[in-house]
């Protein structure tokens, strides 16, 4: 029996509580905390002191009355000292962001790709994160995390990505690649994550949320490609070898326009941004969008649906209008739709989800992988 190792998962189990009970309800006392996860009290105190030295907590200058006992001293999130970068491979740029635990950009830099096979564009990643962590290091962040978002499907139990047609990427083995370019470039031993960039548009949204999160969510992204983010039961749907939200390629027209994936009426060839630029209204792929929009209501049930990615901030009004179409779709079946909403972070949505993608697995310590195709990189 691995008890020592037994020992230190438990411990990180219970660490993970703390953190995802403070960022729900920030506020709460170490009684509260106990009370709150059924740890004893001299557990909680024990992490908390950990936590806090490690830069994960911070108490609050005012007490709170507790009862008739002592007064208590809130905890919340520091948002000030822990940070993670984020990485988004564009199909035209990429973009790199320092991100406080509770979601504030600290530093973003982005820049056109200088080449588009996946040694070129590892490294000119690595050159910009290795930037970005210096600018982190000196307002005193400490950076605990690399996350990466892919224009494609990423197998995240294999490292692979799978299928990138929009970068002519197939069945790369990008996550050695990216671990190495990281290492090459002078960065420090640090936790890398990879997943698909809708997916890490969506933790954008969910992880840094204030308050209890949604209990679901989709995140649709709009640019050259087009694709979704689907965050179910606190969990990233991915699918089987992360193919699971590549919806720029369900079929909406049979026999329709030629897509780059190969296919015929994919909804890529309606509205993402070649189609758009050369449609006299724009406004028109928004139908398209709708119907969508309309089709992951009725397969996922979501409580909210968010739309974002180049073509949003271009063409504003394809939002209203698939909003409109999805309106009318409810209207027509006598049901309320979920809520329509243009993303938080604009067209940093991806690589701010890259880095929440490292707290999230920071925070579902159950859940991360158990293996990496390079050690010498990890925690």
């Amino acid at each position: 029996m691995k008890t020592t190792g037994d020992q230190q998962l438990v411990k990180r189990i219970n660490r993970s509580v703390l953190l995802r009970l403070l960022r729900s309800r920030p506020g709460l006392s170490r009684a509260q905390l106990a009370q709150a996860s059924g740890l004893t009290k001299s557990t909680v105190s024990l992490l908390v002191r950990e936590l806090i030295e490690e830069g994960w907590l911070t108490e609050d200058d005012v007490t709170a009355a507790a009862g008739m006992g002592r007064p208590s001293t809130p905890l919340q999130l520091d948002g000030r000292t822990r940070g993670m970068i984020g990485v988004e491979v564009a199909v035209e740029a990429l973009r790199v962001v320092g991100v406080s635990l509770t979601g504030q950009v600290f530093c973003s830099m982005e820049e056109p790709l200088l080449g588009t096979s996946p040694q070129a564009v590892c490294h000119q990643a690595a050159q910009l994160v290795a930037r970005a962590h210096a600018q982190l290091g000196q307002q005193q962040v400490q950076v605990f995390g690399v996350g990466v978002g892919l224009p494609g499907a990423f197998d995240e139990a294999t490292g692979m990505l799978r299928f990138a047609p929009n970068l002519g990427w197939r069945n790369v083995d990008f996550q050695p690649l990216i671990t190495t370019a990281l290492a090459q470039a002078g960065l420090p031993p640090l936790a890398v994550h990879v997943q698909n960039e809708a997916d890490t548009a969506a933790l954008s949204e969910y992880e840094f949320l204030e308050g209890d999160a949604h209990a679901s969510l989709i995140f649709v992204t709009c640019g050259a490609g087009v694709g979704a983010g689907i965050v179910l039961n606190d969990r990233l749907f991915t699918g089987m070898q992360g193919m699971a939200g590549e919806i720029g390629h369900s079929i909406l027209q049979i026999d329709g326009p030629l897509c780059s994936c190969g296919r015929r009426g994919c909804a890529e060839t309606f509205f993402g941004a070649r189609a758009l630029d050369q449609l006299a209204e724009p406004a028109q792929g928004g139908r398209y969008l709708g119907v969508v929009l309309q089709n992951l209501w009725t397969t996922f049930n979501p409580s909210v649906l968010v739309v974002g990615g180049p073509s949003c901030e271009r063409y504003p009004s394809i939002v209203a209008t698939a909003t409109q179409t999805l309106q009318a779709y409810a209207r027509s079946a006598g049901m309320a739709p979920p809520p329509v909403r243009t993303a938080r972070y604009g067209l940093q949505a991806s690589a701010v989800g890259a880095a929440a993608l490292v707290l999230h697995h920071e925070l579902r310590p159950m859940h991360t992988p158990q293996s990496s195709p390079n050690p010498s990189l990890t925690e």
